[in-house]
């Protein structure tokens, strides 16, 4: 097929289910491609001679080449080649923010057209693996005389233990929680990642003798200094960013009906029953905020919107999810943010809010929200979830001097990410703040050749393959 053909390939769009039937349950909303539709939607690849896709993706997948096996119907063999960069494809594929790494780069996406569905093509990969019984699995050498503990079972630490397991080195994974997966299984609603997705990652990591304990909390129930006692070489954290951010108002701590984001989503997915009410009212403008308000409507809620100080341009939230959010008949008041709560005997009666417009850009490159005087209104609500952001969890390292970023994050060797104490490495969240799972993967591989460097006594800086050298998009905190 030439070019001119494949520019008339249009967009192959997938099934997704009914809105009046998925705001009653947790299903996943999107279905995978068949696999005509994902040949057929592969083909529309240009094959550029500098594929700005694979520049635009954090784990630099070597996104041709696995289309071009698409196209001709090696399924598994582009499944391979998507595994030689990254450690979870299956969870990459579903809950990355592919309009702002891969597709968009994707040259057809540029001017009036649609780029490539590099993220649904990735995922039909995976459940086709799954569904034809193919195995996942690649051979893990015996273990050597050195391990290493992980804290936290996110997407960097899940990566730190695949790589290293797959070099020979053993690995025990604590996690606080009784459930394994971070930010993946509690944060992230089963409608945008089912949760026989992510445990099907971790049967590679317990296939190849990782060792995960759950409800052991590093910091209070043992130290860092128990770990290196029980024989532990070195040290990953992957914590993440578990802390919601508050909005500072007043009794915003002490009003009944007042849940943050993080926090709302963890209860509701660890199995806690949680009352919302009929009204919510949820502030932000990013992804968690657009999880949480179709999480209380699927929770029974019946006017549930979203307050944002920005406008929809300036939104930081996938499209996708956006346009999942209005379907679902969830609005957005924007130019909009909270400044006090109202409340009868401590319990949450409604909100005031200012209007703002927007002025010069900040910092970020965004336009400043301006309050707009003599603007203000009330909304009623039961409820009031707070969703701007989250900050990195410091509990595991007490006790221990470590150098953090003015934002709170670990500072670490900027191409390594080994910290300023020597035998400990950070990853994710801890060094990135609030980001995306592919960059927390990367993040996982860098430092997972660190440690092995480190425990074979060699500099950390000695003949890698992998370096954090890009601050500005995948190994350092971006604000």
């Amino acid at each position: 097929m030439n070019a001119k053909d494949r520019m008339k390939i249009a967009r192959q769009m997938p099934v997704e289910l009914e809105v009046s039937k998925r705001i009653k349950n947790f299903e996943e909303i999107t279905k995978g491609f068949e696999p005509e539709t994902a040949m057929l939607e592969a083909e529309r690849c240009m094959q550029c001679k500098v594929p700005k896709c694979r520049k635009g993706c954090p784990l630099s997948n070597d996104i041709p080449r696995f289309l071009r096996l698409m196209r001709e119907g090696r399924f598994e063999d582009a499944y391979w080649v998507v595994r030689e960069t990254s450690s979870m494809p299956a969870v990459c594929s579903r809950v990355c923010p592919h309009e702002f790494q891969c597709e968009g780069a994707c040259i057809r996406g540029k001017g009036k057209g649609q780029p490539v569905a590099i993220g649904m093509l990735e995922r039909f990969l995976d459940d086709w693996m799954v569904s034809h019984e193919k195995s996942k699995m690649k051979d893990c050498p015996a273990p050597m005389d050195k391990k290493v503990a992980i804290i936290g079972s996110g997407p960097a630490s899940m990566s730190v233990a695949y790589y290293l397991s797959l070099r020979g080195i053993s690995c025990e994974v604590f996690e606080s929680r009784s459930q394994i997966g971070g930010m993946l299984t509690l944060g992230i609603p089963p409608f945008r990642l089912p949760r026989d997705v992510i445990d099907k990652e971790f049967e590679f990591l317990i296939n190849c003798g990782v060792k995960i304990h759950t409800g052991v909390r590093i910091g209070s129930d043992m130290s860092l200094d128990d770990l290196k006692a029980k024989g532990f070489d070195a040290v990953f954290l992957g914590v993440g960013a578990h802390t919601s951010k508050k909005l500072g108002l007043e009794g915003e701590m002490e009003t009944k009906g007042v849940i943050h984001g993080i926090d709302f989503l963890r209860r509701v997915f660890t199995g806690e029953k949680v009352k919302i009410g009929r009204r919510v009212v949820v502030v932000g403008g990013g992804n968690v905020a657009i999880d949480v308000a179709r999480t209380a409507l699927r929770l029974g809620a019946e006017d549930v919107f979203i307050l944002y100080r920005r406008t929809r341009a300036e939104m930081p939230a996938c499209e996708d999810e956006i346009h999942h959010l209005e379907e679902e008949g969830i609005r957005i008041e924007m130019l909009s943010a909270p400044v006090r709560i109202l409340s009868e005997n401590r319990v949450l009666t409604g909100i005031e809010c200012e209007r703002m417009e927007l002025g010069e850009p900040d910092a970020s490159g965004r336009r400043k929200p301006v309050v707009l005087e003599g603007l203000n209104y009330k909304l009623k609500a039961d409820t009031l979830i707070p969703a701007i952001s989250q900050i990195v969890e410091h509990s595991v390292v007490e006790g221990k001097r470590f150098k953090m970023t003015n934002w709170g994050t670990y500072e670490t060797n900027p191409a390594t990410l080994q910290t300023s104490v020597g035998w400990v490495f950070a990853g994710g969240d801890d060094v990135l703040g609030p980001q995306t799972i592919a960059r927390a993967v990367y993040q996982g591989r860098v430092a997972a050749e660190s440690i092995e460097l480190y425990l074979k006594g060699l500099s950390t800086d000695h003949d890698r393959e992998f370096v954090c050298q890009l601050p500005e998009t995948i190994c350092h905190i971006g604000r």
